[in-house]
């Protein structure tokens, strides 16, 4: 109970229950009260002067005058309790304007929260302890770069810890067949009631997962995300293009909470399907085995674009990505005062938050594609040759990137090719794209790594919708640099065809067009995203509107 609740109900008591009692020494004493507090007996006693009186007379007057002094003590202690509670609601009511203002608190976050995570076997709950990054409002203050969390574990004995918080880990995020495997790795704990209790949740959940049909799995794209909409909406000539192609941070948070409730689950791209060698030595892309409990819905998630280019400098998005003190992926963020503030201001961190809160968003360990051109360096570091006289942290900039890169690889992102100079790949010329996928292997590549992702810029695909043959020049061209995965644009729920070496998924934009024009206001007869969320109550009501048709 905190000070200012006993000292409410201190008053509140001295105000009705405070009373006179005669006893057999014809003394009146002030009243001792006692109040039940949750089952507990808490006394308070309020010690006054003892009135003694032999004479009836006197003692009735002096019983008269006592009340009077007591009502109006009653009175002054009734209206102090009053402008108590209208100072503390005043108080709070200022409080909740500069936080709604301000998106929080400065250099504050909201540590320790308790958060129950359901388990998915038996609806049994585990409370996880969490840090909540980012603020309701785009453009708010300093978010934090990482995220506490306290382990649902704490036996006393540390060995058994580091196996259950770990096998408890794997549970969560699909991964049975490890979280089993942890939990036997020592025969010392194997009777232990934790160890027991949480192999009985792994086998019993095993036993219910269903294979996913990899060929129906959607997959959902974004740009940068806007984290200022008055920056971004700011009426220049790069407005509009914001407005078409660009998601908010609201838009972007909502969705992720929809797609929770209703039940999917984050995979790889890598997760539908894997490169195998056959008993010839030949390579065939073979369908992989996704297994969720009943009720899930895997998908895939990817971002193009993750360079921040100069022309998006002040207009309220983030300036590069690093690596966190947490060593994680985070990103900066240039403030009004030229302050550079790091924290969830892009897509990658913010995704990193929600799976730190819900850890069975994503299926064991698994997080979005992200695409990558070259024209004007990467992640924020301008890196390209072009930059090289320009930069004078170039080659300290180009280690960064290999740095930052490896980071975003070891917490499960997968990283991909956008082409280097963001090139229509369907409508250019085999020469135009040999020439771009050879810039991309030297400039971009020899950065972040080897990668067999290939994200077209605009969606424009090297075919159509009939399979890739050896006839494709293109196609055969990028196939020799390594590339397996093919991601085109289709506004339908789902697109995924096998080819012997080879996988084609169609993507969704999730951004101001495609939303605008499913509003019902907008356009009754559309509905291309009522499967993921209610489009009327993610759609940014700060946009510019109507969202101009894409050209």
């Amino acid at each position: 109970m905190s000070l200012l609740t006993k000292c409410l109900i201190f008053l509140f008591l001295v105000a009705s229950d405070m009373g006179l009692c005669y006893d057999r020494s014809n003394k009146y004493r002030i009243l001792s009260v006692v109040l039940s507090d949750k089952g507990r007996r808490l006394r308070i006693k309020l010690r006054g002067d003892i009135l003694e009186y032999n004479d009836d007379f006197k003692r009735r007057r002096a019983y008269i005058s006592s009340r009077e002094k007591m009502r109006k003590r009653q009175r002054t202690v009734l209206i102090t309790i009053l402008l108590l509670i209208l100072a503390v609601l005043l108080l709070g009511i200022g409080a909740g304007f500069f936080i709604k203002k301000n998106g929080g608190l400065p250099g504050f976050s909201k540590k320790n929260v308790i958060e129950t995570s359901s388990d998915p076997s038996d609806g049994e709950s585990i409370n996880l302890s969490l840090t909540e990054s980012g603020s309701e409002k785009d453009g708010s203050s300093e978010t934090p770069a990482s995220t506490t969390e306290s382990y649902p574990y704490n036996t006393g004995d540390t060995a058994l810890n580091d196996i259950l918080n770990s096998a408890h880990a794997k549970f969560m995020t699909y991964d049975y067949d490890a979280a089993i495997d942890l939990l036997n790795s020592n025969p010392d704990y194997a009777e232990n009631p934790d160890v027991k209790e949480l192999l009985a949740s792994c086998e019993e959940t095993k036993a219910t997962l269903v294979r996913a049909d990899v060929t129906k799995i959607t997959h959902i794209f974004f740009h940068s995300l806007i984290m200022d909409n008055a920056k971004a909406f700011d009426g220049d000539s790069d407005e509009k293009g914001y407005n078409q192609v660009m998601t908010t941070k609201s838009e972007f948070l909502k969705i992720l909470d929809s797609m929770y409730a209703k039940g999917y689950v984050l995979v790889k791209l890598h997760d539908i399907a894997h490169e195998e060698t056959d008993e010839n030595g030949n390579a065939r892309m073979v369908p992989g085995t996704i297994l969720l409990p009943p009720g899930k819905i895997p998908f895939v998630m990817s971002q193009d674009d993750l360079c921040y280019y100069e022309y998006m400098t002040g207009d309220g998005f983030a300036s590069r990505m690093i690596v966190g003190e947490d060593g994680k992926p985070t990103c900066e963020m240039v403030m009004d005062d030229g302050s550079v503030s790091v924290g969830s201001y892009d897509l990658v961190p913010l995704l990193e938050d929600f799976i730190a809160e819900h850890p069975d968003f994503s299926y064991r360990g698994a997080r979005a594609v992200l695409a990558f051109t070259g024209y004007q360096g990467v992640l924020g570091y301008r890196t390209d040759p072009s930059y090289e006289s320009s930069n004078p942290n170039y080659e300290a900039d180009k280690e960064t990137v290999r740095q930052v890169a490896q980071c975003l690889r070891d917490n499960g992102w997968e990283l991909a090719s956008h082409s280097w100079g963001h090139i229509n790949f369907g409508k250019r010329s085999f020469e135009d794209v040999k020439t771009d996928s050879d810039k991309w292997a030297s400039r971009v590549e020899s950065l972040i790594g080897k990668t067999d992702i290939l994200l077209y810029p605009f969606g424009s695909d090297v075919g159509d919708w009939h399979p890739y043959t050896p006839e494709n020049q293109k196609y055969e061209y990028l196939h020799q640099l390594g590339f397996r995965y093919f991601c085109n644009v289709d506004s339908s729920q789902h697109w995924v065809q096998f080819g012997n070496d080879y996988v084609r998924q169609g993507r969704r934009n999730l951004d101001g067009y495609r939303m605008y024009y499913d509003l019902p206001e907008t356009d009754p007869k559309k509905d291309h995203l009522s499967d993921l969320f209610d489009v009327t109550q993610v759609f940014d009501r700060e946009r510019p509107v109507p969202v101009a048709p894409m050209s």
